[in-house]
């Protein structure tokens, strides 16, 4: 136990989260059993260790952080290890890739039951079924969802201001005034490409290459999160890889599903099922027609963000598919994204209609007054005419 603490006290001790994540208030830390999931490389586990920073001391002992990458848990269980800290003293375990053990729901409900005093928040990965793969857990535990930074996170670490996020609602009816708020202290612009290409997943702070990275993260999503998760064999590997790169070259369009079907090897209903795989490792946005989902085919799909589109292939990258995906990307926390008639309209919780345009191209189009037009390449915004990069203030 004690080589835990000296553990924990080390990576508490040399934290560092220059932004504190919105989550933080979002969660209601007075529930006893917390899960956080959330893609590779979003932060997770900094997420933790802040939470334990700001909470308590390291030398109080009432808080541990362990990882279930440690091969300790390879012979211990989690209701085993929790009870000896509990038993201690202990009264907040943080359990970190808690899908590491093969019976942690189990395990988790042992604690639950066992330890009424002990709190536990762990992380798992965004592939995982909290409550529908685990009914054990139905009923306690809370759970929540970690993404990568937002363009208002991005510009706060950046520039060390502190933007607060806004509704969409508050954007929509008051933009005007939002956008006079926050010009006299930075110009978006100057930003915003820089964060489509590597601002969403908190690593780019990291001295390394950033695509690099992220490739070796897309690698893991797959050949972990999915195959272990999903439980599926190592030898279909390679056709998720490559159903993944060719949705992702293609760019966001109805997929072809025979022909990806072809392509892979596999029947219609395999590829549907990678699709949804892919989609919940937080790697592609499923986008339906109004009224339809899983199983039906979707009406576009398109990479989860836009970081990964300068990643895969970053000589076909479209200024218009970026923006589109941002704007996707930056709703799907909250709201529900479906595809409207137009290619280029979205409709957002089944009534805001959305047009994601060129600002230096609009003039040549005549605005329709249901129509919400979410402009780039520009900075402010007139009526329904909305700067795209707002919608970045939406977490």
């Amino acid at each position: 136990m004690e080589a835990f603490f000296r553990t924990h006290t080390y990576l508490v001790e040399h934290t560092n989260a220059p932004v504190r994540r919105g989550l933080m208030e979002e969660i209601d830390w007075n529930d006893r059993l917390i899960g956080i999931k959330g893609t590779r490389g979003v932060g997770k586990t900094t997420f933790l260790l802040q939470y334990a920073k700001e909470n308590f001391d390291t030398r109080d002992k009432q808080c541990l952080y362990i990882n279930l990458n440690n091969f300790y848990f390879q012979d211990h269980g989690i209701e085993e290890f929790a009870g000896e800290f509990y038993r201690n003293g202990g009264k907040v375990l943080l359990v970190d890739q808690v899908f590491k053990q093969q019976n942690w729901s189990k395990e988790l409900r042992k604690c639950y039951d066992n330890y009424p005093g002990l709190k536990i928040v762990f992380t798992g990965s965004s592939v995982m079924r909290l409550k529908e793969e685990n009914p054990e857990l139905n009923g306690i535990v809370k759970s929540y969802n970690l993404r990568g930074f937002s363009f208002r996170e991005f510009l706060n670490l950046l520039t060390g201001n502190n933007f607060k996020p806004y509704t969409l609602e508050e954007i929509l009816s008051d933009h005007e005034r939002i956008i006079k708020q926050i010009l006299p202290k930075v110009r978006p612009q100057e930003y915003f490409q820089d964060y489509v290409h590597h601002g969403f997943y908190p690593f780019f702070q990291e001295h390394r290459n950033y695509s690099e990275n992220l490739l070796k993260t897309m690698n893991m999503m797959t050949e972990v999160d999915i195959l272990l998760i999903k439980q599926i064999e190592l030898k279909y590997l390679t056709r998720i890889k490559r159903l993944f790169y060719e949705l992702a070259v293609d760019g966001p369009k109805t997929p072809n599903v025979s022909q990806l079907a072809i392509d892979i090897d596999t029947s219609r209903a395999t590829v549907m099922n990678y699709i949804k795989y892919l989609a919940d490792a937080r790697l592609i946005n499923i986008i339906y027609a109004n009224g339809q989902s899983f199983p039906k085919k979707p009406s576009k799909v398109m990479l989860h963000n836009p970081n990964l589109m300068y990643a895969i292939y970053p000589s076909k990258v479209d200024r218009q598919d970026v923006m589109e995906t941002f704007f996707v990307n930056s709703l799907w926390k909250d709201h529900k994204v479906n595809q409207a008639s137009h290619d280029t309209t979205y409709l957002v919780d089944g009534k805001l209609k959305f047009r994601i345009c060129d600002a230096t191209q609009s003039g040549k189009q005549r605005l329709q007054s249901d129509v919400i037009y979410a402009r780039y390449n520009t900075e402010v915004g007139l009526g329904n005419q909305v700067p795209l990069w707002l919608l970045g203030f939406l977490y």
